[in-house]
Formats: structure tokens, sequence, C-alpha cells
């Protein structure tokens, strides 16, 4: 992401702030009580808006951090000593025999009902 969006969010939420100190402010020359002030309509609006611009702030956080360990990664991956190719990869590990489905018995078959052979329809 952009830096310049990053400091665009960064300068909309302290003057999301400013705008809460002055409403705050104005609130209190009123004489609204400090619980009433925080009820107000346009306060909490602000306070919503604050807190969407910190969540975005920390989102920019968090790519960084995953950035920064993809690099990091990437960086140990080239400084490592390369492998040749199939003398690095192992070996399938062999399968496990399943057990056969029909009980104890394993996989012996049932035998074979002979059916009568069909008359000559006449």
């Amino acid at each position: 992401m952009s830096s310049k969006k990053k400091q665009n969010i960064a300068a909309r939420k302290s003057g999301f702030e400013g705008l809460l100190e002055k409403r705050l402010a104005y609130l209190a020359g009123k004489g609204l009580d400090p619980k009433k002030a925080e009820k107000d309509t346009v306060v909490r609006k602000i306070k919503a808006d604050i807190k969407a611009m910190g969540g975005r702030l920390r989102f920019y956080a968090d790519h960084e951090k995953i950035t920064e360990a993809a690099a990091k990664a990437k960086a140990e991956r080239a400084a490592g000593p390369k492998e040749e190719k199939g003398a690095g990869k192992a070996a399938k590990p062999e399968k496990a025999e399943k057990p056969k489905k029909g009980g104890a018995e394993g996989g012996e078959k049932k035998p074979k009902v002979e059916k009568k052979p069909a008359e000559p329809a006449a």
C-alpha cells in the first residue's frame, strides 16, 4: 500500500480528533454533563470515524509486518545453500495397507450362486 494513502488516513484521524475536542468543548460551554455529551449523536459519529480510521491504520501496520516477514524469509532462502534438482526431494513414503472391507475374513469373495439356464420359449 502506498505510504501516501496511509498518511492521508492518519491526517483524517487527527482531524476527527480535533473535531471531537471542539464539539466536546462546545457542549461543555452549553453546560451539558460529560455523560450526556458522550451520548450526543455528533460526538458518537465522530468517535465512530476515529475508530474506523484506527482500523484502517491497523490494517496497514499488519500488512507491513507480513511484507517484512516475507522479505526476510526470501532473503534467508536466497542466502542458503542451493539444492540440486531431485536430490533434495525425499522419497515418497510407502502406503500402509488398508484393511479390506468385509470384516475379519479380509478380502475373501462370496461364492457366486449358480443360475439355472433359461428354458426356451415355445
